[in-house]
């Protein structure tokens, strides 16, 4: 257990930043238009920068000519020619590491490069940020009198021709500050373990007997964790384990659903949530207010922002906008240009802004359709593809289907629900799921560890719909006609539902 006086100097230290903060929220047109040109100025030798001829880019209506809205598709061959060693290749200083994510459509996962300067400016201080912005609101927080129980995702790092790759998790965990092992749990050794099932063992054995006063982590895992603990420690809710926690910082996917069953767990009145933006590319957003379900969109990150309105969305051949045009309400893709090496990179995600003054998000999806409710980013691409397998082995067909989550509960697992009509119906329904379900694990890396021994998400259910549903349904809704579809993929039940009523 920490003494007071450090719960007082960590504050001390990390409240600093506030006043770095507070500039770019007066100013915050003027911090973006100077870091494209400060991230332009320092590219322009790099091969990309030769090839676009950043040397001629002055402002931003030069940059959006110059370089072009890129996917990962197309950036693919540089960044494997970058983890095979080479450098200065679209960013000047070395790159060393590459945090492993799913989501391509043409390959099991994507290598996102993340420089030192990335490393530093954007993914470690916002989490000293993240920490700067809750004592700012809670001048009375006693957080550093314990410690932080973090929960990473798989965190094993891999060597590959002198660089390395794995979840961001182990990359940012390998690059803590000495500090931060003090005040946080885990131990390093524990967090870097490879096989989930003995790291999530070894956590709890570590740390039953901690002052923990604080969580980080996606809710999905961290709800296994806590109902693990229960389990071994037989105490009816956490606040009987750890009687001083006080806040969990979440992130990752969308909390809503979990958040009743958070508050069982955790049954204290003035318990505090706190949310953060954050992917392999960067870190975008923090929760910068108690109580509230926004996100302040953070400026000085070495992050350049543009946004496609969703109305007008054409991938690649989209028209970007600058932060300073963005408006209230309207659904926006993210663009990113970062100190990382990406370019007017499309991550994929969508935002509305609740706020211009400051600038704050909520997120509100994907540019796909996609469910994302325990972090498995299942895009319709993979679906398409494991079904296809599916109905190939079994030689099925099928005419239309939709998919939905189960959420947890209580006695549940979650999982995904499957209503689909076949032309042709498989002769044995429970093979079709278990080659659906193992394609879909070959296809998405995020989706194969959600179901790794079913911890987060059970085998798939089936139901095989009667002749005619989806006809039926889009009738009654009098959406019968070519420019309507059938929603595949949704983070939200609705769909399912009233399928399984009809």
């Amino acid at each position: 257990m920490a003494f007071p006086f450090i719960n007082s100097i960590i504050s001390w230290f990390l409240k600093k930043r506030k006043h770095q903060i507070e500039l770019f929220l007066k100013y915050p047109d003027d911090v973006q238009q100077e870091l494209l040109k400060r991230l332009v100025e320092t590219a322009k030798n790099t091969e990309l920068g030769k090839q676009l001829d950043f040397s001629s880019i002055n402002n931003y209506t030069d940059f959006a000519d110059a370089v072009p809205i890129q996917k990962y598709e197309s950036i693919e061959p540089l960044i494997e020619r970058c983890r095979k060693g080479e450098q200065n290749l679209f960013w000047p200083t070395n790159i060393r590491w590459f945090a492993k994510s799913s989501g391509t459509t043409n390959a099991k996962s994507k290598y996102i490069p993340v420089s030192d300067e990335a490393l530093e400016n954007c993914h470690l201080k916002a989490g000293k940020d993240m920490l700067c912005l809750y004592i700012n609101n809670n001048e009375e927080t006693k957080m550093f009198t314990g410690k932080g129980l973090k929960l990473g995702g798989s965190t094993a790092i891999y060597e590959d021709n002198n660089t390395y790759f794995g979840d961001l998790s182990a990359i940012i965990t390998e690059n803590l500050p000495f500090w931060a092992d003090y005040s946080s749990a885990p131990s390093q050794e524990v967090a870097l373990m490879g096989e989930w099932e003995t790291k999530m063992e070894a956590i709890i054995d570590e740390t039953i007997h901690e002052n923990i006063t604080s969580l980080i982590g996606v809710p999905s895992w961290m709800l296994v964790l806590l109902n693990r603990v229960l389990e071994k420690t037989g105490k009816d809710n956490i606040l009987e384990v750890w009687p001083n926690l006080e806040v969990y910082f979440h992130g990752g996917v969308n909390f809503n659903p979990y958040r009743e069953q958070y508050k069982k767990l955790i049954p204290k009145a003035d318990f505090k949530y706190f949310e953060t933006y954050n992917a392999s590319e960067g870190f975008f957003g923090i929760q910068d207010r108690n109580n509230s379900d926004e996100l302040l969109l953070m400026l000085d990150y070495g992050i350049f922002y543009e946004f496609i309105p969703m109305d007008s969305y054409d991938e690649e051949n989209s028209v970007a906008i600058p932060l300073s045009e963005v408006k209230k309400g309207i659904n926006y893709a993210i663009v990113i240009t970062t100190n990382g090496g990406l370019w007017r990179y499309l991550i994929g995600d969508t935002v509305k802004f609740t706020s211009t003054k400051p600038y704050r998000i909520k997120i509100t999806g994907r540019t796909k359709h996609f469910i994302n409710v325990f972090g498995e980013e299942l895009i319709i691409e993979n679906a398409e593809e494991a079904l296809k397998q599916a109905c190939k082995k079994t030689d099925a067909s099928i005419l239309d289907y939709t998919v939905g989550p189960i959420f947890m509960s209580e006695n549940q697992k979650g999982g995904h629900e499957w209503i689909i009509e076949f032309n042709k119906k498989p002769s044995n329904i429970a093979y079709f799921t278990e080659l659906l379900d193992n394609a879909l694990k070959a296809i998405n890396s995020d989706y194969e560890a959600k179901r790794y021994n079913n911890m987060t998400l059970g085998m798939p259910t089936i139901h095989v719909a009667e002749d005619g549903l989806f006809y039926a349904w889009l009738s009654a809704k009098g959406k019968l006609g070519g420019q309507h579809k059938i929603p595949r993929l949704s983070n939200k039940r609705d769909f399912v539902e009233e399928l399984l009523k009809l």
